[in-house]
């Protein structure tokens, strides 16, 4: 079995359902699915099997073709995050041995600067308008057979190779497998969106590189629509207006999208009663944010618990679950990230790695055929990570006596802003680099907006001056721009324990004491 077979299948048996749902047209499954068939064989044309095929989208269908095409040609995808500079997506290209690239024209300027960083991609492929001499994706379509190729896939063979920061500073390809994905698939129809319809339609408003690529499978399951939105950036008024004019039912979003929509002056000029599902993860959802939400756009909201190790279903929090009406114990466990999915098992570690019972904190550890088979070309990290047969996801967190996982801490130092992982390591190696900057420790404080921000204290050298500003703009050159500093504190000097190690949770716990969560 392999995921592929979702979309052809559903073209087999609803072939006139709309696949592809955009402002002036649309695209049925039958017509898709033969997009799709087209391009697998063309990639097969270009590299052989088992190779990695990466592509830089805007939210685009175009964008979506790869994804899909690549894992039916027996290929594993490597979606790069829209937010990225072209250094970080030069090492993934280069990392990943990736042979083929895709870019959207949204990212025509990028795509040369990743070239003249990433001289190994031998083929470049435009989605739209591209550069002179590289191929455009609609040619690539041309007299190909509009059936899948008949090769050979295995269960265990990697179909996405999603890459995820690392404390080293470097981007770890987690490799998820066709067992991950038809796996956490089967969780979304069996207990996260169960109700999902050949009616419904998928709206894409976080980035495709993401969470909203997982959350579109049970919907090509079904036959379902999906959706794309009116521009480049996320702006909730179109977001709204979309949701309207398509009839939305069903969409992923982390925390800070959801906030947004919210907080939108002009929400309620919009009908948003087709709703049905928002699926929301990635990041910290207060409780009182979640209390907002459930007010402005009534009881549609499914929380998942999850990772580029083990992608998005470990746990849920259903929809009903979410109806308290003032209950206590409810109301207290809008506060958890809910219970592990049917086929999944999560367990709290202790530091020898022996289970810890109810209500004690540990690392979240998560078993099952979710779980990742690697990371690429890591092994030490990969045995590190998946000792004992268990994921240690670096999260700390505890279960209740009834089951319900709340995640209070982390054992990394990961920041998460806005549904995006930020590692600290990556932004200090960045100020080190700035002549004025002796030391710096990085970390994640409370963010109403987007769940975290990140912070840098500083100390600078002696005789050396810089301020804020001039940091943070150094950051922006180097860096994806949410991955700066929102902010930087100026000290004598860091406390370090004996060995001389920065004490970054002492820095870090000040801004954290008077939250509820840690994360």
């Amino acid at each position: 079995m392999h995921v592929p077979h979702f979309l052809f299948r559903s073209a087999r048996h609803a072939p006139a359902n709309t696949l592809w749902l955009l402002p002036d047209r649309r695209i049925t499954y039958a017509q898709g699915a033969a997009r799709v068939a087209r391009l697998a064989h063309a990639l097969l044309s270009r590299a052989p099997q088992r190779s990695r095929v990466a592509y830089l989208s805007a939210n685009r269908f175009e964008g979506l073709e790869v994804y899909l095409a690549t894992m039916a040609a027996g290929m594993a995808v490597v979606p790069m995050n829209p937010r990225g500079v072209a250094e970080e997506y030069a090492f993934q290209l280069q990392d990943s041995g990736a042979s083929v690239c895709f870019y959207s024209e949204e990212f025509k300027d990028m795509a040369a600067a990743i070239r003249a960083l990433a001289p190994s991609v031998a083929h470049w492929v435009a989605i739209g308008r591209g550069h002179a001499g590289d191929t455009p994706h609609e040619s690539l379509l041309d007299g190909r057979p509009e059936t899948p190729p008949e090769i050979g896939m295995e269960p265990d063979d990697v179909a996405w190779l999603f890459y995820t920061s690392g404390t080293t500073g470097k981007p770890k390809g987690a490799m998820e497998t066709h067992r991950n994905l038809v796996t956490m698939t089967q969780q979304f129809l069996a207990a996260v969106t169960p109700d999902v319809a050949p009616t419904d339609v998928m709206f894409h408003a976080a980035p495709i590189s993401h969470g909203s690529a997982s959350c579109m499978w049970p919907h090509l399951a079904v036959g379902a629509a999906n959706a794309f939105p009116l521009t480049l950036q996320f702006d909730a008024v179109r977001v709204l207006e979309a949701i309207e004019r398509y009839r939305v039912t069903s969409s992923f979003m982390p925390p800070t999208m959801v906030n947004l929509l919210v907080q939108c002056p002009e929400r309620t000029r919009y009908d948003a009663s087709s709703l049905k599902n928002i699926v929301y993860g990635g990041g910290p959802m207060y409780v009182e944010h979640l209390k907002a939400a459930l007010d402005a756009f009534g009881p549609v909201f499914v929380q998942i618990f999850g990772q580029g190790e083990a992608p998005v279903t470990c746990t849920w929090l259903p929809k009903a679950e979410h109806v308290t009406n003032g209950h206590p114990v409810k109301e207290r466990r809008l506060g958890s990230a809910g219970r592990e999915t049917p086929g999944t098992r999560v367990r709290i570690h202790g530091p020898d790695d022996a289970p810890l019972p109810p209500g004690q904190p540990g690392e979240i550890c998560v078993r099952g055929d979710l779980v990742m088979r690697g990371y690429w070309n890591r092994p030490d990290a990969t045995a590190e990570t998946l000792r004992g047969g268990w994921l240690h996801t670096g999260d700390v967190g505890y279960l209740d006596e009834d089951g319900y996982l709340f995640i209070t801490d982390r054992m990394k130092d990961l920041i998460i802003s806005g549904g995006a992982n930020i590692y600290p390591r990556e932004v200090e190696e960045v100020l080190l680099t700035h002549p004025a900057v002796r030391e710096t420790a990085v970390f994640g404080v409370p963010d109403d907006k987007w769940g975290e921000a990140v912070k840098a204290t500083v100390v600078l050298h002696p005789g050396r001056s810089a301020g804020a500003d001039e940091l943070i703009a150094h950051c922006r050159a180097h860096l994806a721009s949410y991955k700066k500093p929102k902010s930087i504190d100026f000290v004598d000097a860091l406390p370090k324990n004996a060995t001389g190690k920065i004490l970054k949770r002492q820095l870090r716990d000040a801004y954290w004491r008077d939250s509820t969560r840690k994360v």
